[in-house]
């Protein structure tokens, strides 16, 4: 089984926030001494991270929204930040 398979429910940790810098105009993630900068298509992963959603629901929305979405772009979003205890995906 991967990390993040299509069927996979994908949210952030508890430990983790999305925020918008204003000021600099980007979108990050907050952790524990920790600061990841993401584009605004990695903030509309993220968003749609509600451990509601399967990876291939929030595929699917994502290409409604947006031309280019490649096959496997959220799922490796995912697993990244599963790897970096950014997120926690329920399997079933």
């Amino acid at each position: 089984m991967e990390i993040t398979e299509e069927a996979a429910r994908p949210r952030l940790a508890p430990h983790v926030r999305l925020v918008f810098n204003a000021a600099r105009g980007q979108y990050a993630l907050l952790l524990p001494e920790t600061v990841w900068a993401i584009n605004a298509t990695g903030a509309a992963i993220v968003e749609l991270c509600d451990a509601q959603r399967t990876v291939a629901e929030i595929s699917a929305e994502l290409r409604s929204r947006y031309d280019q979405v490649a096959d496997g772009d959220v799922q490796r979003f995912v697993t990244l930040l599963v790897t970096k205890h950014g997120m926690e995906v329920n399997h079933g």
